[in-house]
């Protein structure tokens, strides 16, 4: 009888680990889809090193073109007076 008790609680301890660590296992794979979302999501929202240096390099050159303009008018109008 004692043997019975015992087998039975053992199988009550088992059943419950699995349960947890089944449980456990689920829930890392949940976090592990939503960490590969998150890095999909910030590779698509974010730009990369040679993309922001053509958009800078666009916006000196949109700067440069602006200062000539500004000379320009500055020698026309040094030249009036």
């Amino acid at each position: 009888m004692e043997m019975m008790i015992w087998n039975v609680v053992l199988t009550a301890i088992v059943g419950v680990l699995g349960f947890v660590v089944k449980e456990k296992f689920a829930e890392l794979q949940r976090l592990s889809i939503l960490l590969n979302r998150t890095r999909e999501e910030v590779a698509r929202d974010h730009i990369t090193r040679s993309e922001f240096r053509s958009d800078m390099q666009q916006l000196m050159d949109r700067f440069d073109r602006l200062e000539r303009k500004i000379d320009a008018i500055r020698g026309n109008n040094a030249g009036i007076n």
